[in-house]
């Protein structure tokens, strides 16, 4: 997926925040609100993980863009685009995967 792509996604996941619940899936899910929205991730990150397990290539691809879609929902319901994810993806470049977790700041 293109920058170009997430950001084509993000504008329309944007625009359905005023499109009418009956008439827009994405709306419908922002009227739900966050907790419906956070279930929908968690249903779509188990099944990536199954059909991970599973071995079905075709498969794996289809539910991965199901998690990546409605995590794109999750973002803009909070306010976030796509830029925020990649902006941290582009902050971690070059940085070992341990060093990086080292250096994370524990919870408050």
């Amino acid at each position: 997926m293109s920058d170009q792509t997430l950001r084509e996604l993000a504008a329309v996941l944007e625009a359905r925040k005023q499109a009418d619940p009956d008439s827009s899936y994405v709306a419908r899910l922002y009227a739900k609100g966050l907790d419906a929205i956070l279930k929908k991730v968690g249903e779509e990150a188990a099944e990536t993980l199954i059909a991970a397990k599973n071995g079905d290539p075709e498969l794996l691809v289809r539910e991965t863009a199901d998690l990546w879609f409605h995590t794109l929902v999750m973002l803009a319901h909070q306010g976030l685009g796509p830029e925020a994810v990649l902006n941290e993806l582009q902050r971690r470049a070059g940085v070992s995967g341990l060093a990086e977790k080292a250096a994370r700041r524990p919870p408050d």
